[in-house]
């Protein structure tokens, strides 16, 4: 099988894998909305199947969508193996080309030939920069921990409830740490001073 038909087959399988992550939210609403009810009414048993329920739908569609997430990532190694292989073939017949053409020493051939060379060398450059930062993209699955934590705390917040986690003071740690690497600074460029005066 070439590479391209497996790539389009792992292209598939992440949409795939959305489309089930997709479901799973929508079950996870589902279950919320019976779970109210079934609070509303005072059915506390119920009220907790619909809650495991919602808990679990939520998992799945996380799990969904971390696969879906390392597929495509895995596909784009995939593309850049591709890319690399339809340049190295194109290269070769370059390569070829150009043992013929010095056998038969024809300059303006081999001229040509360089310049073809050249632009395949620099095609590749380009591709290899972009799937590579695409790679990097879809590979960075976790973001930074304070990023994480302050969102949760500002959807918290506009909900108006009550985040029961102890978050870390990010803000305050950076703060102090800059304070004294500051301090250390002055005390350098103070004893810097000293020493010209001398």
């Amino acid at each position: 099988m070439s590479l391209d038909k497996h790539l389009f087959n792992l292209r598939f399988a992440a949409k795939e894998l959305q489309r089930n992550s997709k479901k799973c939210e929508k079950d996870e609403k589902t279950e919320k909305n019976k779970l109210k009810l079934a609070i509303q009414k005072g059915n506390i048993e119920n009220a907790r199947i619909h809650a495991e329920n919602a808990i679990r739908k939520k998992n799945e569609a996380l799990n969904y969508m971390r696969m879906s997430a390392r597929i495509d990532a895995v596909a784009s190694r995939v593309q850049t193996a591709a890319t690399q292989k339809r340049v190295t073939q194109s290269m070769s017949g370059v390569v070829k080309a150009m043992e013929s053409a010095m056998r038969s020493m024809n300059l303006e051939q081999v001229q040509n030939l360089m310049d073809r060379f050249e632009r395949d060398f620099e095609n590749l450059d380009v591709q290899s920069a972009t799937m590579e930062g695409s790679m990097s993209a879809t590979t960075t699955l976790n973001a930074p921990q304070s990023q994480v934590d302050a969102l949760m705390s500002q959807v918290a917040d506009e909900a108006g409830l009550e985040l029961n986690m102890d978050l870390p003071t990010g803000a305050e740690t950076a703060i102090g740490s800059s304070t004294k690497a500051s301090q250390e600074q002055d005390e350098l460029s103070q004893r810097l001073a000293a020493l010209r005066q001398n």
